[in-house]
């Protein structure tokens, strides 16, 4: 077997003569073992600016705070595309067992909830073990009542039980309306045990009219299987009351790091600005425009890269993947020939995959040789992750996907939990290493990277 060394050797020597005078991506990696940057942006944003719902006067402030940071960092080009948007907010949230054992219940409203007026809202349980349940049951079935679909999502490394589980999220409020119940509770779509509710949007069918729904603590949520496997007819009271708040500015916030052959395409990376409303988006997802800005800064100061790096801090992508649809529309002609998302943490990445043209496979064999002495194997996956970049992969973009250990997110993610403290600082680093060694990588390959079928299920 070849030492480490030796083959981060080889891969310096596979980069054109023009990186060659820079900093090596073996060396730019381990100085990012030491970085600063990353918790120094993750700090600031919760720290001064705190959760950041999208449209909201938060999310504004977030945005003029991110210009003064990527400028004070060095970056080019650095301003804020605007668009408009739906905007939901909160309001009062309070749910009981009325009978026949009265208690409280801690629960939060779902994204595009319906209200229940001013007045609480009362009525019987009916309970859905699964969607599928929920999905079976005949049509009327529910009028007047209150629809309770749980089930029981654990925790993977690569966090894949939170599309099918998700679905109860997603989907359920509207097929709930569409079966006459009066409002739904579900259980939160996370893998923790503390008493707090997980947020998330939902969506409803054209011509639906939104209802009460709202997402229960687990323990909440396994407390109310409990009393109702008792046999007895269950009633809760329910008083939410979010608003739609009309049209409203969001935007991404877009810098540069400008490349020195402007026909070789455009690097994009970046994470998702807003958050929900109940943490401080420490983990989803400042930490993710944190590793990504701090990699790009890294990749900037040893020399100008071969590609222009665009960082995007998309907004309003918790609510409707608002700032990603939008920069793919304004952004569709640029000649943006890779793309990668930070939005999973800030943990440690274990693996790493591609979706290049053959013509570009020479650049995965470099970021295996880079990616090694931090963990990192090349996965089997053909890449493509990521909501925001998601439009703009649509359009035949390569990408590159560096796969965080999502074991513990969905202890987190959507909650009051998600806050600062949850960042570990050295798996931090190890994140922006990786991302480091990517981008020097990339940004100067010598091969052409053209376009490539977008990833199925895109």
């Amino acid at each position: 077997m070849r030492s480490l060394p030796l083959l981060a050797a080889i891969a310096a020597f596979a980069l054109p003569a023009s990186a060659l005078a820079q900093t090596s991506p073996a060396e730019l990696r381990d100085a990012a073992l030491k970085d600063n940057y990353a918790w120094d942006i993750t700090e600031g944003l919760t720290t001064e600016i705190g959760p950041r719902l999208a449209g909201t006067e938060a999310e504004a402030r977030a945005r003029a705070w991110a210009v003064e940071k990527l400028k004070a960092m060095g970056f080019q080009n650095v301003r804020i595309e605007t668009y408009m948007m739906p905007v939901w907010v909160r309001g009062e949230e309070k749910a009981e067992i009325v009978s026949p054992f009265p208690q409280p219940l801690i629960l939060t409203a779902l994204g595009n909830s319906g209200s229940t007026g001013a007045k609480p809202l009362e009525a019987e349980i009916v309970y859905f073990p699964t969607l599928a349940d929920l999905q079976a049951a005949p049509e009327g079935s529910l009028k007047g009542k209150i629809a309770f679909v749980s089930h029981s999502m654990h925790a993977t490394q690569d966090g894949s039980s939170y599309g099918p589980y998700g679905q109860a999220r997603r989907t359920g409020p509207g097929i709930a309306a569409q079966k006459g119940a009066v409002a739904i509770v579900i259980r939160s779509i996370g893998t923790d045990y503390h008493r707090n509710p997980h947020a998330g949007g939902t969506s409803w069918p054209e011509g639906v009219k939104p209802i009460p729904a709202a997402a229960l603590s687990i323990p909440d949520s396994e407390q109310l299987e409990r009393v109702l496997k008792r046999g007895q007819p269950v009633r809760i009271r329910l008083t939410l009351t979010p608003q739609f708040v009309g049209q409203r500015e969001s935007g991404n916030v877009i810098a540069e790091v400008p490349g020195s052959d402007p026909d070789a395409g455009i690097i994009l990376i970046g994470g998702h600005l807003d958050s929900w409303d109940l943490g401080t988006g420490a983990f989803d997802d400042a930490a993710g425009v944190a590793i990504t800005a701090a990699a790009a800064k890294r990749v900037m100061d040893s020399g100008q890269p071969r590609r222009t790096i665009r960082v995007v801090w998309f907004g309003a992508e918790e609510v409707g993947i608002f700032g990603g649809k939008a920069y793919a529309e304004a952004h569709k002609g640029d000649k943006h020939v890779l793309a990668a998302e930070s939005d999973f943490g800030a943990d440690r990445i274990w693996k790493f995959d591609v979706n290049l043209p053959a013509s570009a496979a020479p650049i995965a064999d470099r970021l295996a040789v880079a990616l090694a002495p931090l963990g990192i194997t090349r996965g089997r996956d053909i890449a493509g992750d990521g909501a925001d970049v998601g439009p703009i992969m649509k359009l035949g973009v390569a990408a590159v996907d560096l796969a965080q250990d999502g074991t513990r997110y969905f202890d987190l993610h959507h909650t009051p939990d998600d806050t600062l403290d949850k960042i570990d600082p050295e798996q931090l680093r190890q994140n922006v290493a990786a991302w480091t060694a990517m981008l020097a990588i990339v940004a100067n390959a010598p091969e052409e990277i053209g376009p490539v079928p977008p990833r199925p299920g895109l």
